[in-house]
């Protein structure tokens, strides 16, 4: 593919701004690469991320070194049954001293919004999130207000458990870019966190890297990404696939396409390339499209498993030819 080849890159090496982010990244959360890189490639293509694993192997930590390192406003929100939209969006409240009602924005009015296991509040506190998490706008009392930019959405839940927990539709699911699963870190990565000072908190020791408009100015940059025409098609053909196979119900929608061109364009960019090449979409295939397949095949709770539908996605790119 002689045009990919002979493209130029777009600044011949990772932005320094954002090659100090990825270093102070990995040194907080240790021995996962690949899952700091999906997170940026997120961030970077303007998409929201699901992380998705047993508690206590770094969801938290990630997201919250992630929103320091990123110098954005940073909220959470713990989901739990009782959680309501307004709990979420904000509130008009009646304001005695100006005779009026006077709108109380909630924590979802921030850059990046830590929903800490959501898929432990109700359908309908779910559903608050779609409006902001597809156009960047929350619509109360008659009125549309925007959200700060970027606008950024880390989500945590545990597929595990099933006690008082609302599986995420898939309307919701189809808004988030990626899916990641932490794991559980090597032997000497968790010898090395057990051997951190007690009360440790390494959070804090990540620097403000890069502010609201400098972020906002990379994602310009990776907008600028170039796709070639045979990289568009292997793309389509791999989603296509996703809706024709008989082990699918429902494939990956067009939102889903979009997003996984976005993300390839991320990681190129990531990788100081100026085009994406077809190890993007294969890199990226699973923890973009995974969580959108609907699979035919459930288990006795009544759902696909992740290991399942990642599977078929892993299938598929062996399945589908790569360009050449």
């Amino acid at each position: 593919m002689h045009t990919l080849g002979a493209s130029t890159t777009i600044r011949g090496m990772l932005d320094p701004a954002l090659e100090r982010l990825v270093v102070a990244l990995n040194s907080v959360v240790r021995g996962k690469p690949e899952v700091i890189e999906a997170a940026l490639v997120a961030v970077l293509a303007r998409g929201h991320i699901l992380l998705e694993d047993v508690p206590g192997v770094g969801k938290t930590t990630l997201a919250e070194s992630l929103a320091r390192g990123l110098g954005c406003s940073f909220r959470r929100v713990q989901f739990t049954s009782d959680l309501l939209p307004s709990d979420i969006l904000g509130v008009s409240v009646y304001s005695q001293r100006d005779e009026r009602f006077v709108f109380r924005e909630g924590p979802i009015f921030s850059n990046v919004l830590l929903a800490d296991e959501i898929n432990r509040t109700t359908p309908k506190t779910q559903s608050s999130l779609l409006e902001s998490m597809n156009e960047g706008q929350v619509s109360l009392d008659d009125t549309t207000r925007p959200l700060p930019q970027p606008f950024i959405v880390v989500a945590t839940q545990n597929p595990q458990d099933f006690h008082g927990t609302y599986p995420l539709p898939e309307s919701q699911l189809d808004r988030f870019m990626v899916r990641v699963r932490m794991g559980y870190p090597a032997q000497e990565t968790e010898r090395e966190i057990l051997s951190r000072p007690p009360g440790a908190r390494p959070t804090l020791s990540v620097p403000a890297c890069l502010d609201p408009e400098r972020l906002l100015e990379l994602q310009r940059q990776v907008d600028a990404v170039r796709v070639d025409p045979l990289v568009l098609d292997y793309l389509l053909a791999l989603v296509r696939e996703t809706r024709r196979t008989p082990l699918v119900t429902l494939g990956a929608s067009t939102r889903g396409a979009l997003a996984l061109q976005s993300a390839c364009r991320a990681r190129a960019y990531l990788q100081g390339r100026a085009f994406v090449l077809p190890d993007d979409v294969k890199a990226l295939a699973v923890p973009v499209l995974a969580h959108r397949l609907s699979l035919a095949a459930r288990t006795e709770a009544g759902s696909a498993t992740r290991e399942q539908a990642e599977r078929v996605v892993a299938d598929l790119l062996e399945k589908v030819p790569v360009p050449v």
